[in-house]
């Protein structure tokens, strides 16, 4: 159950984004991932989709979600719940967005979600990074603006998470020295692209087959970077069709080898869920960094 006041507070927050007033008739409990407590709430005006969350672990989180959700939305190319309001009662951050009624793929989903992918990817900026930090998970991602690829992903992705590893004695020292010279070869490793706007945790949890029969995509870590990253995402976990690549590459070819670069694409996200969910991921670290 949801705390009356809470209630009343995302109800009157939801009238004042929306200027009509909002009565919630219900707040049903569904399955939403492993970080946030998640519900379809009942309103005079329809469903919506609440998140809720620890203000005091996670301050910001739900701001940086809204931005992030807003940023992707702003480029008309791929569909993403679109967010209401956020804010904190006492001890509780909520989000609401729009609710996604779950349909039906259609006929060509996986050419189609390649084809908006591609689009996104195309959205441009002068540098790598992003407005502000954000979140991937629950770790904090930082997104100092770089004009070179491998200085971002040396200083903002991989050698932050290694440190944060090693002071928290997941890894030793030896794993250290080897990402610190991966690092140093980044610069000869990845080709030179344009800054692109990712999704940044794309894997096959964080999208669903709308209504429409379309890819929705959600629970974004937003940032301007090397679109390899979203695409070695897919690839970590399973759950995207062989038909979504070939097509990715007939919109948006990648440089060649990009296949080859899978592996220090995923050194980030893994070292993510090493933190996060414990030392079952060591071991795919440690292959990627031994064969550099």
């Amino acid at each position: 159950m949801i705390d009356e006041i809470l209630l009343s507070r995302i109800g009157a927050a939801l009238s004042d984004e929306l200027k009509v007033k909002i009565l919630i008739n219900q707040a049903e409990k569904i399955h939403g991932g492993d970080i946030n407590e998640t519900y379809r709430i009942q309103t005079n005006e329809g469903y919506f989709f609440l998140k809720l969350n620890d203000a005091i672990r996670f301050p910001d989180m739900f701001a940086a979600e809204y931005a992030g959700l807003t940023t992707l939305g702003a480029t008309q190319t791929i569909a993403v719940p679109r967010p209401v309001c956020y804010g904190a009662v006492q001890q509780q951050a909520f989000l609401v967005t729009t609710f996604v009624e779950k349909g039906s793929a259609m006929r060509d989903f996986w050419e189609d979600f390649a084809a908006m992918l591609a689009k996104l990817h195309q959205q441009r900026h002068p540098h790598f990074g992003y407005d502000s930090p954000n979140y991937i998970g629950t770790l904090r991602q930082y997104n100092t603006p770089y004009s070179s690829w491998p200085v971002f992903y040396a200083f903002n992705r991989l050698m932050p998470l290694t440190r944060m590893a090693y002071d928290q004695h997941i890894i030793e020292k030896v794993m250290v020295h080897q990402m610190e010279k991966l690092c140093r070869q980044l610069p000869e490793i990845f080709p030179q692209e344009p800054p692109a706007l990712l999704h940044g945790d794309l894997w096959s949890g964080n999208f669903m087959v709308g209504s429409n029969g379309r890819a929705c995509i959600y629970d974004p870590a937003v940032y301007y970077g090397h679109r390899e990253m979203d695409m070695a995402m897919t690839r970590l976990f399973g759950g995207f069709d062989t038909k979504f690549y070939y097509a990715y590459q007939a919109v948006h070819p990648l440089a060649p080898g990009w296949q080859q670069r899978i592996g220090i694409c995923q050194l980030y996200p893994l070292l993510v869920h090493m933190l996060l969910f414990g030392g079952s991921y060591y071991n795919s670290i440690r292959e990627i960094l031994q064969q550099h």
